[in-house]
């Protein structure tokens, strides 16, 4: 069992992957095997979601299709001023230099069943069930994340994308679908230490 800073907190291996995770952006050329990919496919798929939808799709990319999207981004990334740009060009490198990179798309499956299914006014509906599916397809993101550090992989959720989100989706061919995230898989090239997170103190109320 590891202990952390406070040796009244056992932290367990699950615990501890949580706390090792880093966003990393730059990767070796070492290749990722398919079952590791798998592993964190499956990751992902056991998240929550609500009404046990699974309103996610995954979308694996490699080799001419991954650098494909990556001179997608860079290509955007003149269209906007700093800093977006600059983050856009950064993402362009974290998606060209891994060696798999993992789109996540929305289906709205969950926000056509909920509308149909809860007899209120129908905007009401809709802005409720996208924002569900939104937290399932983020719990999604989570676990695929742990499950990478898990495994001794780095990855890095790109939500810079959003910003040209219509082109990634028609991309992805996935053009009925909604932006999510993504990430880029691989090894990391370098290690290093991780932000400094806030104290509980600072974020944490207790109310009762």
């Amino acid at each position: 069992m590891v202990v952390s800073n406070d040796a009244s907190i056992p932290l367990n291996e699950t615990l501890q992957t949580i706390k090792n995770r880093r966003s990393i952006r730059l990767f070796s050329k070492q290749d990722v095997p398919d079952y590791h990919i798998n592993a964190v496919l499956q990751a992902a798929n056991e998240a929550p979601s609500a009404h046990n939808l699974q309103s996610w799709r995954f979308i694996v990319l490699r080799d001419k299709k991954k650098q494909g999207l990556g001179h997608l981004v860079t290509s955007k990334s003149s269209e906007f001023p700093r800093p977006s740009s600059v983050l856009l060009r950064m993402a362009a490198r974290s998606i060209l230099g891994a060696p798999v990179v993992i789109a996540i798309v929305n289906t709205g499956d969950l926000i056509k069943h909920g509308t149909e299914l809860f007899k209120v006014e129908k905007q009401m509906a809709q802005n409720f069930f996208r924002t569900m599916e939104i937290q399932s397809s983020a719990a999604a993101v989570e676990n695929l994340l742990i499950a990478a550090t898990s495994l001794g992989l780095a990855t890095v959720w790109l939500g810079i994308l959003f910003l040209i989100k219509d082109d990634v989706l028609k991309f992805l061919e996935e053009s009925r679908g909604e932006f999510m995230a993504v990430v880029p898989l691989g090894y990391a090239a370098t290690t290093g230490k991780g932000p400094q997170k806030r104290s509980l103190e600072m974020t944490v109320r207790y109310l009762d």
